[in-house]
């Protein structure tokens, strides 16, 4: 069974810096996606980074591209998010997923792409 847990959210102010974990178990496929979302009040739930397995490859949203860096841990099957100069706007939960395998995948970014979710860590930047 996949699970994904998330931790590392809380309440800071603009420009501080939050790094989120997500600790991953279960998977049975070699080359995976294991994304990060944000969904902020009363938004949709978007795509904020991804990494890929096999490689490492990172892909980051342009709205975050330089303040946020997302990375791994093969050995702790744990992948984190570094997120610094935090903005009000990065409000929101933030959920990793897992998808794959990769070659499936028609986008990092797609919600639809990812078939585990984790619960969701609450970040709340005030200005």
């Amino acid at each position: 069974e996949v699970q994904l847990v998330e931790s590392g959210g809380g309440l800071v102010q603009a420009g501080a810096s939050l790094r989120l974990s997500c600790a991953a178990s279960g998977f049975t496929f070699d080359d995976y996606a294991i994304g990060w979302f944000h969904q902020a009040p009363g938004k949709e739930r978007e795509g904020v980074s991804c990494i890929r397995s096999s490689d490492g490859s990172t892909y980051y949203a342009a709205s975050v591209k330089g303040r946020f860096t997302i990375s791994s841990d093969n050995a702790k099957k744990t992948v984190y998010l570094q997120m610094n100069s935090l903005k009000p706007e990065d409000t929101g939960v933030y959920y990793c997923a897992a998808g794959g395998p990769w070659a499936f995948l028609r986008s990092w970014y797609g919600v639809t792409e990812y078939n585990y979710w984790g619960q969701g860590t609450q970040v709340t930047v005030s200005s």
